[in-house]
């Protein structure tokens, strides 16, 4: 059902965006916008583990210097029919833990000093095996092509602000339901693309809970490991900087707390309600 719900999600920002260029400038809108917005993720897309790995100041350790979490890894990759991923270790106290890389021969694990603290090594294979799930879905992908909906939809509601502020636009009044219509649409365009595009993310979210309940075959690990993780965070969260913001859909759990109408927001869904689906799937 989550594959179905991506698919469908997908499908509705493609919609939004043929809607918002029709309004702003026509099928040449579209094009120019999509083709704007996809150079500037692709970048992000190909270069995207060099960029979070040094966010973070992750370090990439060997199977020597961290024999415990390689031998998770490791295993849980030969059980995903994956190839061994690069590992590496964040300097920070706040428990997290995320995959990234454009495929699957170009991945890497990383995890928290404050994970590997306070997680079981059951917990931790729940963790690893979730991310693997990522890896093995595609996910940096996904994300990637609906952030190039996502911006491309962004771009021409930039447009068409400045051309309802100026009086110009590529449509006339008529078909694009005037000024007036063509300001609202700039305004409720992005907001709308920004919500489809934290569905997808939450839905993936689901999906890789299940897969990698599969890959470690302990979903009540994992069940466990989501709550310390939500507890932790809640404890030692991270700074939401404009960059952690950016990157917080890569994580197992956000890495600072969100409340109230900021849920609909959130990258990820509810702690509670992954958790209940994994005890559901454990029995």
């Amino acid at each position: 059902m989550n594959s179905v719900k991506t698919v469908v999600l997908m499908a509705g920002l493609a919609g939004l965006l043929m809607l918002v260029g029709g309004m702003v400038a026509g099928d040449q809108g579209v094009i120019v916008a999509f083709i704007f917005a996809m150079g500037m993720n692709f970048f992000s897309y190909w270069f995207s583990d060099k960029l979070v790995l040094s966010m973070y100041r992750a370090q990439e350790v060997s199977a020597s210097e961290a024999p415990e979490l390689h031998g998770i890894v490791h295993q849980l990759a030969e059980r995903a029919g994956l190839p061994m991923p690069r590992v590496y270790i964040i300097p920070t106290d706040t428990p997290n833990a995320f995959a990234t890389g454009r495929n699957p021969d170009h991945a890497a694990v990383a995890v928290t000093q404050g994970i590997m603290r306070i997680l079981s090594r059951d917990e931790l294979s729940g963790v690893i095996g979730h991310e693997l799930a990522h890896v093995k879905n595609r996910d940096i992908l996904i994300q990637t092509i609906a952030a190039t909906f996502a911006s491309a939809i962004s771009f021409l509601a930039y447009m068409a602000r400045w051309g309802a502020i100026f009086g110009t636009s590529g449509r006339d009044d008529d078909e694009g339901g005037g000024i007036v219509g063509l300001l609202v649409m700039a305004i409720i365009a992005p907001i709308t693309a920004t919500l489809i595009q934290l569905a997808i993310s939450r839905s993936r979210e689901f999906m890789a809970d299940a897969a990698g309940a599969e890959i470690s075959g302990q979903p009540l690990s994992l069940a466990r490991a989501l709550q310390k993780l939500h507890e932790g965070v809640h404890r030692f969260p991270m700074t939401p900087t404009p960059s952690h913001n950016a990157t917080a859909h890569l994580f197992i759990v956000k890495p600072f707390s969100t409340k109230g109408l900021a849920s609909l927001f959130s990258t990820h869904p509810s702690t509670e309600e992954r958790i209940a689906r994994l005890q559901r799937l454990a029995e």
